[in-house]
């Protein structure tokens, strides 16, 4: 029998409909990562995708947060629409729909409690901890689908070998492996296992309130059977809350039918938006294709509308379905009528509550009805244009609902649109895009052997015996390091003076991942995780200033775990008020065994360094002068069980943004 036949797997519709809201309405990625990490067939499928060989040779995906920032935003709701497409096709028994919302109870109760575990272990990988979790009884997923009896039964008794099996083809290890391969052994039996097999053996007996469970926990990792009855109960309580939320009963009997109704009206709405922007012609300019999706609007809404275009700083009527379109201009200013509202706020806007001015009573004569409804279509930061709708007081619900739908599509093939006359329209910039990809691509062939070497150069270093020959080999590598550092720098795109000017440490952070995953990080024992904040990160420094100090804090870290292994991760948060000033706060941390006592008191200084004699130990010395010329903060805390560096960099103000 293969060991995971499908992995098309049922969800509970609640759990998806929720997660296909939260795509339309574009929440940040955290908000939908919730969603998602709460449903083990939907973690099964964006894992099955980030860990597939799509996406290269990488250290295997552990969250849906490390997934996201791979598959990219838009490819991730992508692909949730699928999930819900193929949702509406299960047709489960009524019994089956029950035993589907009590895994979803479990599962998600084994893998909070895994989390709290590692969190009060101090296992450094707590994410990975609740995806497996998630992700420890698939094969009682499989099984519920199954109609086959025999084979039913078959994936019930096979379900750790089946979770072993599915997490080694995602490369996520031999430890992960063997936490799903010894999650039903007994607490006397795990007692010298490795810290995650523990962890994950503990949680699943504690997700089932097994007294034995609140024994071991003590045994293994000295936990108290009051501690661990208070993390039960908080759990218990997160999930109770969680599927209040979703709308999921826990206590009485469920039913599918009125969860699923429900998206299916929301995928069939998806799609009627979607069929609706196929009948307009979408090759002209980005004028032009607003104003042949008028009619589509009122297509599927039934509603008369009217469709406004930004041409220099006013909006031009250009279309509508009520008949001959007069000429009209308008300033762009917002002066009070629901049309310049929403294209000023960015929001629709409609009359109810407000007293029509001159311009809202011409668009009711226009559009024939007692109200309206200004929507504006947003791309990126831009609002090429407003849809103005006629009703008779208040959009109903469904039309809304389509409205919006039909707008988000309609942004993003404008956004696409603007995107390829932008560069079409100015061959200087389309010959600059093929140097920088050509740049790129030379660069990444570059900096591969030159990360042999390295490991080539450590190899031989602890072959030779000579402290002279060792130091000598010391100061090639700080010489490869430089080379290294100064093509990460080339790569990027953007250059200019050192310290002037702003940048979006997020968008450097982004950038730059990809280019030190492919060098630092090429090696399997190291992975590198990177945590952004959803709020703005202007920094009051240039983007080569916060590239140089990424790198040699990324660099260190990497390195002071080369022989070990680990993990370096890499964290923002804004605004952060301290001293009576805004901050951006970046955080780097490693894994590693921390700073020896002898190195901590000159830490900074040129010619004290981690690495050893031979090293030039300027590294840290230059981030200390970057970060002191910004007048920013810099800290670290190390011990252990590994090194932190917390920076905190001066917000740019939005005063200095508006000027620059």
């Amino acid at each position: 029998m293969n060991t995971v036949p499908d992995l098309q797997l049922p969800s509970l519709p609640e759990v998806t409909l929720r997660a296909l809201e939260a795509c339309h309405r574009d929440d940040n990625y955290r908000a939908i990562s919730e969603i998602v990490s709460s449903d083990t067939a939907l973690v099964v499928r964006i894992l099955a995708l980030a860990n597939s060989a799509l996406y290269g040779p990488t250290p295997g995906i552990r969250s849906i947060d490390q997934a996201l920032m791979r598959l990219g935003t838009q490819r991730f709701k992508t692909l949730i629409l699928t999930v819900a497409l193929r949702q509406i096709l299960f047709d489960l028994g009524g019994g089956a729909w029950q035993q589907l919302r009590d895994f979803w109870r479990h599962a998600l109760t084994t893998a909070l409690t895994a989390r709290a575990l590692a969190t009060l272990t101090r296992y450094p990988e707590a994410d990975e901890a609740f995806m497996l979790g998630m992700l420890h009884n698939i094969g009682e997923l499989i099984a519920i689908k199954t109609p086959d009896i025999e084979a039913r039964q078959e994936f019930m008794n096979r379900q750790s070998e089946i979770a072993a099996d599915l997490v080694t083809s995602w490369g996520l290890g031999s430890m992960a492996a063997d936490a799903m391969r010894y999650q039903q052994a007994l607490p006397s039996e795990l007692r010298d296992a490795g810290h995650l097999v523990k962890v994950i053996g503990l949680a699943t007996r504690l997700a089932l309130s097994d007294s034995a469970g609140i024994a071991a926990a003590g045994t293994m990792f000295g936990l108290s059977e009051d501690l661990i009855r208070e993390v039960n109960r908080r759990i218990n309580h997160d999930v109770s809350r969680m599927a209040e939320s979703m709308g999921i009963p826990l206590i009485n009997s469920y039913s599918a039918e009125p969860g699923s109704e429900q998206l299916r009206e929301t995928v069939l709405q998806q799609a009627i938006a979607q069929q609706a922007l196929g009948f307009a012609d979408l090759a002209g300019t980005g004028g032009a294709i607003l104003a042949e999706t008028v009619s589509s609007l009122t297509l599927i809404t039934g509603l008369p509308a009217l469709c406004f275009g930004l041409e220099d700083d006013s909006l031009v009527l250009l279309s509508g379905t009520t008949g001959d379109t007069p000429r009209l201009s308008v300033s762009a200013q917002s002066g009070g009528s629901a049309l310049t509202e929403a294209f000023s706020s960015g929001r629709p806007t409609s009359l109810s509550g407000h007293v029509p001015n001159v311009l809202d009573n011409q668009l009711l004569s226009l559009l024939r009805t007692p109200s309206l409804t200004a929507v504006p279509v947003i791309t990126g930061n831009r609002c090429p244009g407003v849809f103005v709708m006629g009703t008779d007081g208040k959009m109903p619900d469904r039309s809304a609902d389509l409205v919006r739908l039909f707008i988000q599509q309609l942004s993003a093939v404008l956004q696409d649109k603007i995107l390829t006359l932008e560069i079409s329209t100015d061959k200087a910039d389309l010959d600059r895009q093929i140097a920088l990809e050509k740049l790129h691509r030379q660069v990444h062939e570059i900096s591969n052997p030159l990360t042999i070497i390295r490991q080539y150069i450590h190899q031989l270093k602890s072959r030779l015996s000579d402290p002279k020959m060792q130091e000598e080999l010391d100061v090639v590598r700080d010489e490869l390091d430089r080379a290294c550092n100064l093509l990460l720098q080339l790569n990027h795109p953007n250059a200019g003076n050192i310290s002037d000017g702003t940048a979006d440490l997020n968008a450097e952070i982004s950038s730059l991942a990809r280019v030190l995953e492919d060098s630092l990080f090429s090696n399997g024992n190291l992975n590198l995780n990177v945590l952004l904040c959803n709020t703005p990160t202007l920094v009051d420094a240039g983007p080569p200033t916060t590239r140089q100090i990424l790198i040699n804090l990324v660099r260190n870290a990497a390195e002071s775990m080369f022989e070990t292994g680990g993990t370096v991760t890499i964290k923002t948060s804004a605004p952060v008020w301290q001293g009576h000033r805004n901050w951006v706060e970046m955080v780097v941390t490693d894994t590693g065994t921390g700073i020896p006592a002898s190195l901590r008191e000159t830490l900074f200084t040129p010619g004290k360094t981690t690495k050893g004699n031979g090293h030039s130990g300027l590294g840290l010395s230059i981030v200390k002068q970057l970060v002191d010329d910004m007048e920013g903060i810099i800290a670290c805390h190390t011990g252990q069980e590994g090194t932190t560096f917390r920076l905190l960099l001066p917000a740019a103000s939005h005063e200095h943004t508006k000027t620059d």
